[in-house]
């Protein structure tokens, strides 16, 4: 599903384990833009981060593998 733009504090669910996850930073480097993402349900020192390539269309941007979900159980 594509939105907009990855904006910080979105929720993407993970579509092979149903997990939620929370967007914490997005970058550049060069011509690609990164999302770091962290499990909803964890407190941030503890939580391990995921690092996924922003896939833009003309739609607009999304994760690969992900799906974007404010309605997230955490």
């Amino acid at each position: 599903m594509a939105v907009s733009s990855i904006q910080l504090g979105q929720v993407w669910r993970n579509d092979a384990d149903g997990q939620d996850y929370l967007v914490t930073k997005v970058y550049s480097e060069v011509f690609t833009q990164y999302a770091m993402l962290r499990p909803a349900g964890i407190s941030a020192p503890d939580a391990p981060t995921v690092r996924i390539k922003v896939a833009k269309t003309p739609q607009g941007a999304g994760l690969p593998g992900y799906t974007f979900t404010q309605e997230g159980s955490f």
